[in-house]
């Protein structure tokens, strides 16, 4: 008899870093990666590196050092990979953003792209993010969260708890804006709408620049 117990990992491990490749890749949303990635500038931290998706956008010249970090053997392979065919030195770090393996002021760009809807505890990754930021440094997002409408909110709520089974933690229903503005963060920059194509209960996205107040 198949051992049932193993099912939940092996989902996790095989079929969950394929299926954020995919979600992640479509062509909606890498048109708003466009517009944010080559806003990184300095000594880069892109929190949540896994799938090596946004390589293609940096633009090199503005980059003095390229730091990827992420939970995700699987997914850092696929970084891994990426990197190396583009040429692009990185330096690829396995861990999480609630307690980030960085000294204190490394970085002048933390990029974060569809991670914080997965993290654990987003309070403490925005506390991380901003021990390592050096002074005057920035927060570049893009991120899908809570829908601003009744009907596509309301989806949102019923269907988000069997949709963290199935991608890997992520929530439907977390407000990306409100997240940063409560914990000592101003919006330098902020825009919004729904994806294209999209099922409106998946597709909000927020794009933009934070900074520490």
């Amino acid at each position: 008899m198949a051992d049932l117990s193993a099912m939940p990992n092996l989902w996790e491990k095989y079929a969950v870093p394929k299926l954020i490749r995919v979600a992640c890749s479509q062509p909606a949303v890498m048109k708003d990666r466009s517009q944010i990635v080559p806003k990184a500038d300095g000594d880069v931290l892109e929190l949540g590196c896994g799938g090596g998706i946004n390589l293609q956008f940096y633009d090199r010249s503005k980059i003095t050092k390229l730091t990827g970090l992420d939970p995700s053997a699987e997914l850092l392979d696929y970084t891994r990979r990426e990197a190396s065919e583009r040429g692009f030195d990185m330096d690829i770090c396995d861990g999480i953003g609630e307690a980030m393996p960085f000294a204190d002021d490394s970085f002048d760009t933390v990029l974060t792209t569809f991670t914080l809807c997965s993290v654990q505890d987003g309070a403490q990754v925005l506390s991380e993010m901003r021990r390592v930021l050096k002074p005057g440094g920035k927060i570049l997002f893009l991120e899908h969260g809570r829908a601003p409408d009744k009907g596509p909110e309301k989806w949102q709520r019923r269907i988000e708890p069997v949709w963290k089974h199935i991608a890997g933690g992520c929530h439907l229903h977390r407000p990306v804006a409100k997240l940063f503005e409560t914990h000592g963060y101003a919006l330098a920059e902020n825009h919004a709408h729904y994806a294209p194509k999209t099922p409106r209960w998946l597709g909000w996205m927020e794009f933009g620049e934070a900074r520490p107040k």
